[in-house]
């Protein structure tokens, strides 16, 4: 089992910088991918970025590759989102994610967090 919470969403300015953090709770965290995904008002929920069990192998979605960066500390329980460059699309509520072996997909991701919102204003 693992509980996930995730915090530093707010509002910040376009071009600006957020550092989003997700706590996660149970013994599985170090063994498990982790994911960040998105969802803006209107729209379906879309993959973000994901990060292996060592923090090693990670992934992005187009959309923010080269602008974000996803990385985690298994001694801390901690997986982190780091977002650069921030434009007003990025504007969403932003959850993470748990999973075994799961890729890009919201159905392989089995343990999600209660979401932060992020909003960047123009």
């Amino acid at each position: 089992q693992v509980q996930l919470v995730e915090s530093g969403g707010r509002l910040v300015q376009a071009g600006g910088s957020l550092r989003l953090s997700c706590a996660a709770s149970g013994r599985t965290f170090s063994s498990v991918t982790m994911g960040w995904f998105r969802q803006a008002p209107g729209k379906e929920r879309e993959f973000v970025a994901r990060i292996g069990w060592s923090g090693i192998s990670t992934y992005y979605a187009d959309s923010v590759k080269g602008r974000f960066t996803i990385s985690r500390d298994n001694a801390k329980n901690t997986v982190y989102l780091q977002m650069n460059s921030l434009k007003p699309e990025d504007t969403a509520v932003y959850y993470c994610a748990a999973g075994s072996k799961a890729y890009v997909m919201i159905n392989e991701y089995g343990y999600w967090g209660q979401g932060t919102q992020v909003t960047v204003s123009s």
